[in-house]
């Protein structure tokens, strides 16, 4: 009962943590293997993580079946317009922390992760997701 009464949550955490793990491997891939900038890096496994984010949600975590490819558009749209928004506010608070307070990429990457997930969840509930059905 309880299961299902927080499936939602229980998935959403699922595949943000899946989602996660493609950004911070990404990332590492591209600042550790190929020495790409952190901004560029960054940017780069920001993209991967919202287009494996984008089909998750959509099909596992809110359930959003319709395919159709005016539907398709406007529901893309929004989910890119607000990550967009929470992937600004990443990226500038690992620019202040990792050039200007000079704290560990690393380190800012996971607590930044945690503030974007927090806010992509309450975007996709409430708006991508929802309003789009």
């Amino acid at each position: 009962m309880i299961l299902k009464k927080h499936k939602e949550t229980i998935l959403y955490l699922f595949f943000g943590a899946l989602t996660t793990f493609v950004n911070i491997v990404s990332y590492l891939f591209f600042t550790r293997v190929i020495s790409f900038n952190f901004i560029i890096a960054n940017t780069l496994a920001w993209i991967l993580a919202v287009l494996f984010a984008y089909v998750t949600n959509k099909f596992f975590v809110f359930e959003s079946m319709k395919t159709e490819m005016i539907f398709l558009f406007k529901e893309f749209l929004s989910f890119i317009s607000f990550r967009l928004f929470s992937g600004f506010i990443e990226m500038l608070i690992m620019y202040i922390m990792i050039d200007f307070l000079f704290v560990n990429d690393i380190i800012v990457k996971i607590i930044t992760n945690i503030i974007v997930i927090i806010l992509n969840y309450l975007f996709s509930k409430m708006i991508i997701f929802n309003n789009l059905k």
